[in-house]
């Protein structure tokens, strides 16, 4: 399935919401199929309603499976510009991205392009790309990310903005279990939220 191919990996929305991506992918998602990754609900996204989302994430984050779907796209650059218009990311330099063919490479870890590259040479797959925003949180909230100011964020928001929240984290693929998902599973506040 991945053999010479370029891939799309994927840890969040995305399984659930390919979106404009749909036409362009070949399915199934290869569950489990991707590289870990550290990851964790960091980015305070304007796209999602100001809820948390889960991004790249060294600093806070723990190894989480991810997940991989063969784009019908056969180059780097337009596999990589397709995942930046469905993320309505402003740069393309918001998407990591290895070719086995040319070289290239971009991402904000360095570090975490080469477990790429390394998988990449196992599958045999030609290349891949990963949505590569960065955390947020301080610069969004004045406060530095830990589990507690995250819930207390989270315990900021409304309506619309908190239906949202409890939405994508629910959403999320079960294998993104990062730390601030496993507390919320036995936060009582977080459980009783009405689920739609």
């Amino acid at each position: 399935m991945l053999t010479g191919r370029f891939v799309i990996i994927g840890y969040g929305s995305l399984l659930w919401d390919l979106e404009i991506l749909e036409p362009h992918v070949e399915h199934p998602w290869l569950l489990n199929g991707g590289p870990p990754l550290p990851m964790e609900f960091s980015r305070v996204s304007p796209k999602r309603k100001m809820g948390l989302v889960v991004v790249m994430d060294p600093d806070n984050g723990i190894d989480c499976e991810t997940h991989v779907i063969a784009s019908l796209l056969g180059d780097i650059h337009a596999t990589a510009e397709d995942l930046r218009a469905r993320e309505r990311a402003k740069s393309i330099e918001h998407i990591g991205a290895v070719c086995m063919r040319t070289g290239f490479e971009r991402s904000t870890y360095a570090h975490l392009a080469t477990r790429v590259r390394q998988w990449c040479a196992r599958e045999n797959a030609a290349g891949a790309v990963w949505t590569d925003l960065s955390q947020n949180f301080a610069a969004a909230t004045g406060q530095p990310f830990s589990l507690d100011n995250a819930l207390a964020y989270l315990k900021t928001l409304r309506g619309e903005h908190l239906a949202e929240a409890v939405r994508y984290i629910d959403n999320a693929p079960e294998q993104t279990n990062t730390p601030l998902r496993r507390m919320l599973r036995s936060d009582p506040w977080w459980q009783a939220l009405e689920r739609s």
